[in-house]
């Protein structure tokens, strides 16, 4: 069978983050422009192949001066490096969830990630497409791919966390 093509619903799909701010709070985020390619087998997903662009600029945690900080050389540097990507190499079936395997580019840095994903259904749309949703979720180390700034806190500890977490929310409508 011939993998079938999907299109990223970017209405109701989301590419978000969570950062440890102080050490005792968590700060979220999300980049509000992406796109990408996504092909598959609903009958055999491990078949699925994934790519995705982000636009570094897009970055959103709701704090103006946060994200432009963010944007800036201490963090994204999104004037040399506009883009983050994802390209799968593997998907493995883990139970009845998957383990997507891919190199994850920040910063011009690549480094293999492995995101924990579950399959959360396929439906038709009142238009008579088909539709399916994913859910995903990593940890990555921020200094692994260049993200190294951080500030000394008097009393101790650090103004940002060094683990961030990558939560994915996807639905995608299949090509006609």
């Amino acid at each position: 069978m011939s993998l079938a093509q999907f299109d990223f619903d970017l209405t109701h799909s989301s590419v978000a983050f969570i950062a440890r701010h102080l050490v005792i709070t968590k700060v979220r985020g999300a980049f509000g422009k992406w796109s990408g390619t996504f092909e598959t087998d609903l009958a055999d997903l491990t078949k699925s192949k994934i790519a995705v662009e982000i636009d570094a600029t897009s970055i959103n945690t709701h704090e103006e001066k946060r994200d432009g900080h963010l944007r800036s050389p201490d963090f994204f540097d999104v004037e040399k490096f506009p883009k983050i990507t994802f390209a799968s190499k593997r998907v493995d079936k883990n139970g009845a969830d998957y383990k997507l395997v891919g190199d994850l580019t920040i910063k011009g840095v690549t480094k293999e990630v492995t995101l924990d994903a579950t399959f959360e259904g396929t439906q038709k749309d009142p238009w008579g497409g088909n539709r399916a949703a994913f859910t995903a979720h990593t940890k990555i180390q921020r200094k692994d791919f260049g993200l190294t700034w951080n500030q000394t806190l008097e009393a101790g500890g650090v103004l940002v966390g060094d683990t961030i977490e990558i939560v994915l929310d996807v639905q995608a409508i299949e090509k006609k």
